[in-house]
């Protein structure tokens, strides 16, 4: 479904990816962690057009990616995105948030859009609160908020940009436990993550980032179990070791 070849990135002098290569297919789930300014975000930018790349080539559903082809739009809607910060309107209820969407870009009848957004918000678990405000909910519920808004569109793949890492500890379960259930369902989900625990379960490959390359890439239960490269097996010990609440 989405095919990476010999991906190069930089801004100005400074690289921030190198050769990165990576398959994904349909129902697959693969997380992508790492230090810090590793380029794992950068890949899912990369992915949906929202960054232009200086060589190799992006493929999404066979398509090249290029954020100057007229097709980019169409294949954004293919995507859906998840971002740290949720990016919600704060001045439009949690309901129109979802339909937003659907109304504007598909040009779905309202009720349509309506009652398809409910259906989502009680999938995520807040049905009950269509009619709040953003700023009334907690970060944990408006990331669950902009998961339903991503589905709304009916991507055929999901990419997550570290969707928990501004979230509160305690809010962070609620989240993964929605994410746990696309993945269930067969929903192709490409994952920045600090949440080693939700790779571990949930994945079906992890990829190692250092430095804008994939260092180490494999299924979920030899990388983080078992890594076989030292840079990997020093970011775990590091990452397994530090204090709740504390990311990488």
């Amino acid at each position: 479904m989405i095919e990476i070849r010999n991906l190069e990135k930089s801004y100005g002098d400074h690289r921030v990816l190198h050769d990165v290569s990576l398959n994904v297919q349909r129902g697959e789930v693969v997380c992508l962690i790492g230090p810090s300014g590793s380029g794992k975000s950068t890949v899912l930018r990369c992915i949906n057009g929202l960054e232009t790349y200086q060589g190799g080539e992006v493929r999404a559903f066979g398509e090249l990616v290029d954020n100057t082809s007229g097709n980019i739009h169409l294949l954004r809607r293919r995507m859906g995105m998840v971002f740290q910060r949720f990016n919600l309107f704060p001045h439009r209820t949690v309901l129109e948030n979802v339909m937003e969407g659907p109304v504007q870009v598909k040009r779905e009848p309202r009720e349509q859009a309506r009652a398809e957004a409910m259906e989502l918000l009680r999938k995520v678990g807040l049905g009950e609160k269509s009619h709040a405000m953003p700023p009334q909910l907690s970060g944990g519920q408006q990331q669950r908020v902009a998961i339903a808004r991503a589905l709304a569109m009916k991507p055929e793949a999901m990419l997550f940009d570290e969707p928990t890492s501004a979230l509160d500890p305690e809010l962070v379960g609620d989240v993964l436990e929605v994410m746990r259930q696309l993945a269930n369902e067969g929903m192709t989900m490409i994952v920045v993550t600090h949440e080693m625990g939700f790779a571990r379960e949930v994945a079906d490959r992890v990829c190692f980032l250092h430095s804008g390359s994939i260092v180490e890439e494999g299924p979920a239960k030899q990388v983080l179990g078992a890594p076989v490269h030292a840079r990997t097996q020093d970011f775990l010990r590091r990452v397994l070791q530090a204090p709740a609440g504390r990311n990488e």
